[in-house]
């Protein structure tokens, strides 16, 4: 065995070996991976491994289709069968809201070049006789779904890992895993120590143990879970071509052949934890006790859609383990803090994703960066604050609502509230309605009475229009936003303006008061972040940034070291916000303060520290609403007090609290961007209109890739479009984001947001096109069908800044 590695892969499931077979594929081969029992034990061994490409997610799509094309060719290099069936999969929407899930999926299957499309029911009955499709609206097919054998997979991808130089171990168990002084790892075995920089924590059921050799706790929970394979059936034994799977999500079930009989699994609404308090270590190729009572119902259903499962015997039963995150996606990322610390942990469908996720990983640890922009899956979206109840909670819903739909702008209540201010429970007297961010409850909008929730849909939905109420009366008058969510950073010392000119793009403000908006750049030259940064003294400032990308971000701030005498610290939990905005915004905050809010005494992207109702703020004369507005940073302990002395003083103004589904409305009348939508790593920051803020005549993180990308031609273009109100009215629906846009029946773009624009009177949308300018007719497909739109030459509201500076 190697005592020394580029990585030490730890877990020899699907996930470690595609990871191992991957690094090496991008030139990495001193590699190692450790198992400490038989390849696939755990649950890689017992898993149905069905596959499929098509996803809500674009990005997780892609890669779902990259794993399936890989499996063939994964043989032909290997030499080892990975036991790929693609007979093809049907989908089936029995409700509206399923075929609205569905036909989105076939406008971006269109876009991206997938094949999946709608298929008539007499095309459906041809290709599955056995299946009763009465009650179905839709019906698609996905011509390469299927299943593969899962112990093929994982043999091949080590073969193909072997095959270019990797070492692979089993029955080697990690007792320990040290780090270094200089952050690089010990990784310790009874057959002896490798000191590597990367350790990949891939251990699938042993996640947390693994995580814990380290000091790290992840939020990962097992389940059990069951499927059933029939005896040999007489139809199918009959048939020439095998049968395509069945995905009737609506009947929360799923089917496919398996032999010569058919194999159905569930997940039932009576979920069963296991292992709760650490994975057993002699646990390897075992499996609990059958339980076939548990999923009677969604057996029931699926006899009902497939009436000779009714008559069939059951030839086996396989009870068995999954471990679970809180959203059921992967957690995947470098840990933030954790120099060199890798983790690839609850991956649920693993044979849909494992090709495409080993490269992402291999990417991520050689190239620095993903080619893709995979937020959905970065460790860094939890922190401590989700804790084992927590976890527990919403390993539970995600389980029990697997097949259920995740709508647009939805909340599940699950495990909250987790995190909360001191203004929590008067918002919610004030008949707040909250969603979740890192953690944090945060009001979404505001009913009319306390206790409302959201109804959901890919339609307009009950909030429609209280959020338009709140968005004219800021447009009006004023409103107050809550924006304690935004992450803040206080660097202070003699060294604060260099190291901050070290890590943004943008030069930074020379005189304090003074700030200014800064993109923070990718490995690959894309926009990791945007950030407003104030000059607060001689020595210090303030960043101001996105909440949900304060541990994503940690990563860059952490790559640039800190000049002696000079610090960095996180204040998102010390202070709140608010951003108080509208044309009577001035009025409103000028009752509470002795300070003069005129222009010329303060001016737009000036600060200063200045007392409000008694309260000491760092004040910042921006707006992300586009309009007139100031946001106002104080001491968590005195957020309570000044948010009192806002609502009271902008009462008799008609002033009142706006939430943040209003605030997106807000932003997008104004076409201003947000991370994790219109900015993201994969976006160039001359797509984006941020090149003018990237300052190529000094140092900065990652300057050499941005001037690499910044030298091409730009590859599409970030713009706004209205939407034809005609379509929109007779949809009762506005874009969300990830909405397929065409022009003459070809793909030049998708939707990154959209809202319906309250004050302009007009459906918007931010998107991404290429070879279209302003005045162009294009279609954007909203609920999977086609509405047409205008792309616009200039925001609908405010384009000159006139509200924005007055």
């Amino acid at each position: 065995m190697r005592d020394r590695a580029q990585a030490v892969v730890i877990g020899g499931g699907v996930i470690g070996c595609s990871i191992l077979y991957h690094l090496t594929k991008l030139g990495w081969t001193d590699v190692v991976l450790l198992e400490r029992n038989e390849l696939t034990s755990g649950s890689t061994w017992h898993a149905a491994a069905n596959i499929h490409g098509l996803h809500d997610s674009t990005n997780i799509s892609r890669i779902q289709h990259y794993t399936m094309t890989l499996y063939n060719a994964l043989e032909e290099e290997t030499g080892q069968s990975c036991g790929v069936f693609q007979p093809g999969s049907l989908y089936l929407a029995q409700t509206e809201a399923r075929e609205h899930q569905l036909r989105l999926q076939a406008a971006k299957a269109k876009l991206y070049g997938m094949n999946f499309h709608e298929v008539t029911r007499d095309e459906a009955e041809r290709l599955h006789p056995l299946v009763n499709f009465d009650g179905i609206r839709c019906i698609m097919f996905e011509p390469d779904g299927g299943n593969v054998d899962p112990s093929g997979v994982t043999n091949a991808y080590a073969v193909g890992a072997r095959q270019r130089g990797a070492e692979i171990h089993r029955f080697t168990p990690v007792t320990a895993t040290d780090q270094q002084p200089d952050g690089s790892w010990i990784v310790r075995t009874p057959k002896g120590d490798i000191a590597t920089p990367w350790i990949i924590n891939a251990a699938g059921l042993w996640g947390r143990e693994v995580a814990a050799l380290a000091g790290l706790t992840l939020p990962l929970q097992p389940t059990e879970h069951q499927y059933f394979v029939t005896e040999s059936i007489a139809q199918i034994e009959g048939m020439p071509d095998r049968l395509p799977s069945v995905a009737d999500r609506d009947g929360e079930y799923y089917l496919r052949q398996e032999g010569k009989g058919l194999l159905i699994g569930a997940y039932e609404r009576d979920v069963r934890f296991w292992a709760e308090d650490g994975t057993p270590l002699d646990f390897a190729h075992d499996l609990f006790p059958d339980d076939l009572e548990r999923i009677e119902d969604n057996m029931m259903r699926a006899i009902d859609r497939v009436p000779v499962v009714g008559t069939a015997g059951i030839k086996r039963v396989i009870n068995g383990p999954m471990i679970w995150s809180p959203d059921s996606n992967v957690l995947m990322g470098p840990v933030p803090g954790k120099q060199g610390y890798f983790c690839c942990n609850g991956i649920i469908p693993g044979f849909s994703q494992s090709g495409g996720m080993g490269l992402m990983a291999a990417q991520w640890i050689i190239e620095g960066e993903m080619q893709y922009d995979m937020f959905a899956w970065d460790i860094a979206r939890f922190g401590d604050w989700a804790d084992a109840a927590f976890t527990k909670a919403r390993v539970a819903d995600q389980y029990a609502h697997r097949f259920a739909i995740h709508y647009p702008n939805e909340e599940r209540a699950a495990g909250r509230p987790c995190r909360t201010r001191p203004i929590y429970e008067m918002q919610a007297e004030m008949g707040a309605v909250f969603g979740l961010n890192t953690g944090w409850e945060h009001a979404q909008w505001f009913a009319d009475t306390p206790g409302a929730s959201d109804t959901n849909g890919f339609t307009r939905q009950n909030w429609w229009g209280p959020v338009g109420a709140e968005c004219r009366m800021l447009r009006d008058r004023a409103g107050i936003i809550d924006i304690s969510n935004f992450a803040k950073y206080r660097v202070a010392g003699p060294g604060a303006e260099d190291w901050l000119n070290a890590v943004f793009a943008n030069r930074m403000p020379r005189a304090v008061g003074r700030s200014c908006l800064t993109p923070l750049i990718g490995v690959r030259g894309g926009i990791a972040g945007d950030a407003t940064v104030t000059r607060t003294g001689d020595e210090e400032f303030w960043v101001i940034s996105s909440g949900m990308a304060e541990d994503y971000q940690r990563r860059f701030y952490e790559s640039v070291p800190l000049p002696a005498g000079t610090t960095f610290h996180s204040m998102t939990t010390a202070y709140c916000g608010f951003n108080v905005a509208g044309p009577r915004s001035r009025e409103l905050l000028q009752r509470l303060t002795n300070a003069s809010l005129a222009t010329p005494d303060f001016p737009f992207m000036r600060s200063a520290m200045i007392t409000l109702a008694g309260i000491e703020v760092l004040a910042l004369r921006v707006s992300f609403t586009g309009d007139l507005g100031w946001e106002l940073h104080c001491r968590t302990e005195d957020q309570m007090a000044l948010y009192s002395a806002l609502l009271d003083a902008g009462r008799d103004l008609g002033a009142g609290p706006v939430g943040a589904r209003a605030l997106m409305s807000l932003r997008i009348e104004k076409g201003y961007g947000s991370w994790s939508r219109e900015y993201s790593p994969e976006y160039w920051p001359q797509e984006v209109g941020l090149d003018r803020l990237c300052k190529m005549d000094k140092d900065f993180l990652n300057k050499a890739a941005c001037a690499k990308v910044m030298a091409n031609r730009a590859r599409e273009k970030l713009v706004i479009l209205a939407l034809d109100a005609a379509d929109v009215t007779a949809s009762n629906a506005d874009a969300t984001g990830g909405e397929p846009i065409f022009r003459d029946g070809a793909g030049i773009g998708r939707v990154t947001s959209g809202a319906y624009g309250y004050s302009v009177g007009q459906s918007l949308a931010l998107g991404y096109v290429r070879g279209a300018q302003a005045g162009d007719r294009v279609e954007v497909m909203v609920l999977g069908r086609p509405h047409g739109a205008t792309i616009l030459p200039a925001p609908p509201f405010d384009p000159s800044g006139t509200r924005l500076r007055a």
